[in-house]
């Protein structure tokens, strides 16, 4: 993904948004920094469905005896 000056990019916009629809989508940095991402309005309705981990732990259809219990084992000493 390229980066771009916000600078330039106010400049070249319609460019930028035309690149960004063609799947070429653009990071734009303010003092070096990155502050937003321009990407197609269809690159951004598949990101919006993808869904937290939360909501996916939370949308498991089994019940609560489906999962094991936790061991209460100490665990196995590791050298670090």
């Amino acid at each position: 993904m390229r980066e771009i000056q916000l600078k330039d990019a106010k400049a070249t916009l319609s460019a930028v948004v035309d690149q960004a629809v063609h799947g070429n989508p653009a990071i734009i940095t303010r003092h070096g920094r990155k502050e937003a991402v321009v990407l197609s309005f269809e690159e951004y309705e598949k990101l919006k469905q993808v869904p937290s981990f939360g909501r996916l732990l939370a949308s498991f259809p089994g019940d609560e005896g489906d999962i094991p219990p936790q061991s209460t084992k100490p665990s196995r000493p590791i050298d670090l």
